[in-house]
């Protein structure tokens, strides 16, 4: 998979993309990842990259001819079929206005071939960037950044491990926090013991089975795998409803998943 990013700071990624799975993959040939400069596509003697906008307003924001010129220069399929599905490349330009990123997002990202990130700086970018190059507007969540930088990092990070061979254990990103059930069926994975399916995850203890008179709990050394798929489940459960109880009403709860949850409520979830 292959990932352009359109910045004006192309140094920052000089660290972001040199540690862990990202760098691992890139190494192995898995994914490619280019930063493009957008200021290497003005036409002036200054390089300039952003101007005052129309109607006024504090700030400065991004001009789309460096934006469009680079992204032409790319040789990417046209938007129509961009947005179809002909052509597994998408477009994205980072926004504090743009769609929520999340797991289901990533993993959409991970099915195409290729993705161009487009970082956004100053009060923002031309907005017929927006309208008629991008096929989307991200956002990395309801906070304002200094730039799309941060945000375009992110994202090849949590894209690149769904790559595959990306991990060393593919099942990995199937049972982490936020992972859809639809992910772990495409893999023909079992969904039962591990697989969050929307839910945080479970926590998880190693060794030494007792650490300074914390003791790890008595399910998981007991050797019954449907006591611990069920307490792995009952304490997701119960994480995702004092962490983050929004998530509950977007994931299919089972009848079990119904009683666990009711036990919770009535104070008998336990953490034996």
């Amino acid at each position: 998979m292959k990932f352009d990013l359109l910045t004006i700071f192309p140094d920052f990624f000089r660290g972001p993309m040199d540690h862990g799975i990202v760098r691992r993959a890139r190494e192995a040939g898995l994914i490619d990842i280019q930063v493009r400069d957008l200021r290497a596509f003005t036409r002036d003697k200054h390089r300039t990259v952003d101007d005052r906008p129309f109607g006024g307003g504090e700030g400065m924001v991004l001009k789309p001819e460096p934006i469009f010129e680079c992204a032409e220069s790319l040789a990417i399929a046209p938007r129509e079929a961009r947005r179809s599905g002909a052509a597994r490349e998408s477009v994205v330009l980072l926004s504090p206005q743009g769609q929520l990123f999340n797991q289901r997002l990533a993993e959409e990202f991970a099915q195409l071939e290729r993705l161009v990130i487009i970082c956004g700086r100053y009060e923002g970018v031309d907005e017929r960037v927006a309208e008629h190059l991008a096929d989307r507007e991200v956002s990395v969540g309801d906070f304002v950044l200094s730039g799309g930088e941060l945000g375009a990092a992110l994202i090849v990070d949590a894209v690149a491990r769904l790559v595959p061979g990306a991990l060393g254990n593919e099942a990995s990103s199937k049972q982490e926090s936020f992972s859809s059930l639809r992910a772990v069926k495409a893999a023909g994975e079992p969904d039962a013991t591990c697989a969050s399916g929307g839910l945080l995850d479970y926590p998880h203890y190693t060794r030494p089975a007792d650490f300074r008179g914390l003791p790890v709990p008595e399910v998981l050394v007991n050797g019954n795998h449907e006591e611990i798929r069920r307490w792995r489940r009952r304490r997701a459960l119960e994480k995702t409803l004092r962490n983050r109880p929004d998530l509950l009403t977007q994931v299919a709860l089972s009848d079990e998943d119904k009683s666990l949850i009711a036990e919770l409520g009535n104070g008998r979830g336990g953490r034996k």
